[in-house]
Order: C-alpha cells, then structure tokens, then sequence
C-alpha cells in the first residue's frame, strides 16, 4: 500500500533524518532510531443547550534514542530543519554517553527483522472533513433529549478525532510509516432532586474509541440512548442501595473493559514487574517466576493482548521500536503464560518482543503500553448467565476504581446494578460497588457469554510515566459471572 506522508517536506525532512541516524552512529551509537509525528486532535463538547468547547490543535516534531554504552539517551526537537535534527542527535548521544557513567547494567536489545513497510488504519469518512455544525448538531440533538426529563440538572454530549502520522526509521534499516484515524464520542446526564446527585454515561463514562472515521461516531446513536440514561440517572435518585454482602456478580462489558485493564494489563506490563517502572498504577504481582504455571484465573479465562484485531484503540501496524503488532495469550485457560514486552526487556524472559512500546508523541521517549487486552468469549448468552444466578447482582457502566500498587487489592463502583432473584432481573439498585483480590476474582469467574455480546471499548485515557504519557487502549469483553464477590462495600 502506497501513500503519502508528510508529502510536502517528504524529499528534504527523509535526508534529514538518515543524516541525523548517521551523525549518532559517527559519534558513538551503537543503535539510534527516531521518530517523525504528526499529530492533529479534534474535540467538541456541548452542555445543557450550548457549545462548551472546541479545541484543535496540530503538532509535528521529531523524537531520537540513541544507545551508547550500553545505556540509552533521548532528545526531541519540534523543527524539521537538517541541522536541528542533527543537533537533537548530537544530543541523545551526548545524554546516553552521560547515563552509561550510572547505568547497572548494559541494554541488550532483542533482535527485529529491519522492516521497509506503511500501514493505514481502515476508515469511511474522514472526520477531519466532517463540517462543525454536523458534528455539534449531532451533540445537540442528543443532549437536548436527555434534558427532557426534569430531573436532569446538567447534560453534556462530546466526540474527539486525532489524526497521528509517523515515520520510523532505525540504524538497523528500518523505514515504517503509519497513518491512524481515531474517532469516538461520549454522553452523560446528572439528575439531582436537591438531597443527592446521580449519573448515567453512554456508551460508558470514557465513551467509546476505536480506529475508525467519523461512520464510528455515527453508529454509536446518542440520540437513540439519551432518553433512556436521563430515565435510568432520575429513577437511581429513588432506588434502594446497594446491598452489603457475598453475592454472585455478574458484569457488563463496559465495566469489565476497566477491570481487564487495571487487573491484567497494567500488572502483566513487564516494566512494572521488573520494578522499572511504578508511575500511576504501581509494580506488579505478576512477578517472573509465576510465568506459565500460575493459576491467574478459572479454566474459562483466557485474556489475550491483540493489536492485530480491526478497529481497535490499541490496534497498530508497528509499534514505536519498529516491531509488527502481534496477538498474544497474556493468560491461556486460567494460567498466566506471558508478559506485554520490549526490545529491551524481552531478553529477560528469553523471547523477542511482543511490539507494546509506544511514546504519547513526538517529545516523549517510547514505553511499554497495553495494545487492546481482551477477555475471550465464552458459550452462555446473558440471558443464560441471568436465568443460571439464583441469587446475584448485575452491575454495569464503571464510576470510580481503586487498586494497590502490586494491582492486587481492588475496589470499583459503577453507575448502576440490578438485583438477580431466581433467575430473573430485579429492583434497580444505586451505588453498586464491589472488591475482591485480583486472582481470587478471575478464579471465581465460571461463565462468559458469547462472541455476540462481545463489545471492543476503546479508551483514549491510560496514564503512565513521569512525566506522564498518555496511550489510546482497547478492550474486549462478554458479560461474565463470579461467584461469590463482596459487594456493597461503600456507604453514601
């Protein structure tokens, strides 16, 4: 596939920058790679009948590691001129001669077939030539239907688009180039009747993300669901609480999405698990020896990390070491079995990377990041599931989290639950919370419904590093059942 990329600088900027490759090897190098990145995000939010905020903005500049030593070094400019980027060389190399004097122990690099390749994500419509009064008329209408009940005090309906095209070249021959289109929308409406506050989102509280052009943002119908989460956020003023207790509970995908990820991606990164890296989300539990005979979950647990799959948030050709994007079991029937791996960390456990490293743009050094980590579907339907719990509670849509720094001991609310009573949905139930020990709950799951109530959520909100960096994410989920969870632990 052929396409143009940075067409209007593309003869000069690719000169520049094998120059700037070559100027670090002359200096010292033993590998450099850098990367080009374009980026252009979109964002639209209305509220309560007016347009709150639209924000553009474009960047572009250039991000170079250089290993010297056997220590790394890095540097970024915003300019695409031959002698800054060549100065930005000179520097990496100069920072990475500076880290060998410190290091403990030498980088060893995984190998990577030197790959000459481009990649475009697949889309209908470009969002970037979709007018602005489609898209805040699309908001309004949605917003303005949720405002029909009178209990809904503040609506908000937003959707943001990035544009991202990169060029990654590497010492080794490496020449990859990407273009990536992301769009995505989100809703919420807060009742209030003067004693408390509720809210329902939708698609959930991040939204929805995916790889897709602006026909992504139109099959989400936000008009179609505003109706029904105003309806849903007024009844939660008035519904029972939650209750304290040991219950069967039963998930939707949307709060399993954040589950998955809090719970398996961020301890299975392997970063974190060499105590590398603790930024945000803590180390790991998962530590080396329990790779492939630790009993992370029930035999109907299999989670894998995909960034091959269509459309995911995650989903990419290569990653930022220039290493294609893969499918890998992170847990194959209930047994831990791998890690989300580097270049540099792969050879720690003995296999070549898995292509997780990605940088939040041009002026930060790449890391190991969740590509779309999903839960693989069973054989129940939700129905089954429902009709199969004598005695339970049914919760979806994530409000808040909470998790220790080894991603051990969790605690999550969501927007919303129901009572399960002999087989059949019951009363609404309000501030659902439960909490559990990340492989006692993955143990304790023992239904997963099919591959058709399998939803991919795309969040564009994963922090980690210092200073932070910020990944676009994927994951994939059935409704599942675990047996016996403390539920109702908060009191409001």
């Amino acid at each position: 596939m052929a396409f143009q990329l940075f067409s209007y600088r593309e003869g000069t900027s690719l000169r520049a920058l094998k120059a700037a490759l070559e100027r670090a090897r002359r200096l010292g190098a033993s590998y450099a790679d850098l990367r080009v990145v374009k980026r252009r995000d979109e964002g639209i939010v209305v509220k309560n009948g007016r347009v709150d905020s639209v924000e553009s903005s474009e960047e572009e500049g250039v991000g170079i590691r250089a290993l010297v030593n056997g220590a790394w070094g890095f540097a970024s400019c915003s300019s695409l001129e031959q002698e800054d980027i060549e100065r930005t060389a000179e520097l990496a190399v100069r920072i990475a001669r500076a880290s060998a004097r410190v290091k403990t122990d030498d980088v060893t690099l995984a190998p990577v077939d030197a790959i000459c390749d481009s990649y475009k994500s697949a889309y209908d419509i470009d969002p970037f030539t979709v007018s602005l009064d489609e898209k805040i008329g699309l908001l309004m209408d949605a917003e303005r239907l949720a405002r029909q009940n009178p209990k809904i005090r503040v609506a908000t309906a937003d959707m943001g688009f990035r544009r991202e095209e990169k060029i990654f070249l590497s010492s080794e021959g490496a020449d990859i180039r990407q273009e990536i289109i992301e769009s995505g929308a989100h809703m919420s409406a807060i009742a209030t009747d003067g004693e408390e506050i509720q809210e329902r989102s939708y698609p959930s509280i991040f939204g929805d993300y995916a790889t897709r052009g602006y026909e992504f943002v139109k099959s989400l119908d936000l008009a179609g669901h505003a109706e029904e989460i105003a309806d849903q956020a007024a009844e939660l003023l008035s519904a029972p609480q939650c209750p304290s207790k040991v219950t069967d509970l039963v998930l939707g995908t949307n709060q399993l999405a954040l589950q998955i990820h809090e719970s398996c991606g961020h301890p299975s990164e392997l970063d974190r698990v060499l105590g590398t890296e603790a930024s945000f989300a803590g180390t790991s539990f998962l530590t080396l020896e329990k790779r492939g005979n630790f009993r992370y979950g029930s035999d109907d647990v299999t989670i894998v990390a995909d960034a091959t799959i269509p459309g995911g948030l995650g989903t990419f050709g290569y990653d930022d070491e220039g290493v294609p994007a893969q499918r890998v079991e992170l847990v194959k029937r209930g047994i831990f079995s791998d890690y989300l791996t580097s270049r540099e960390t792969s050879p720690l456990v003995n296999q070549r990377s898995n292509g997780c490293m990605r940088a939040d743009g041009w002026n930060r050094t790449p890391i190991i990041r969740m590509t779309n980590i999903n839960l693989m579907p069973g054989d129940w339907t939700l129905d089954e599931i429902i009709r199969d719990t004598k005695d339970g509670i049914y919760m979806e849509a994530n409000k808040s989290w909470s998790i220790d720094d080894k991603r051990l001991n969790f605690q999550f609310g969501t927007e919303i639950a129901w009572e399960i009573k002999d087989g059949g949905l019951g009363r609404m139930l309000k501030n659902p919370t439960y909490t559990g020990i990340t492989p006692e709950f993955w143990r304790s799951c023992d239904a997963i419904a099919n591959r058709d109530f399998w939803h991919l959520w795309g969040l564009p909100s994963c922090g980690k590093g210092e200073p932070m960096q910020v990944a676009h994410v994927g994951h994939g989920a059935s409704p599942a059942r675990f047996r016996k969870v403390r539920v109702g632990v908060g009191k409001w």
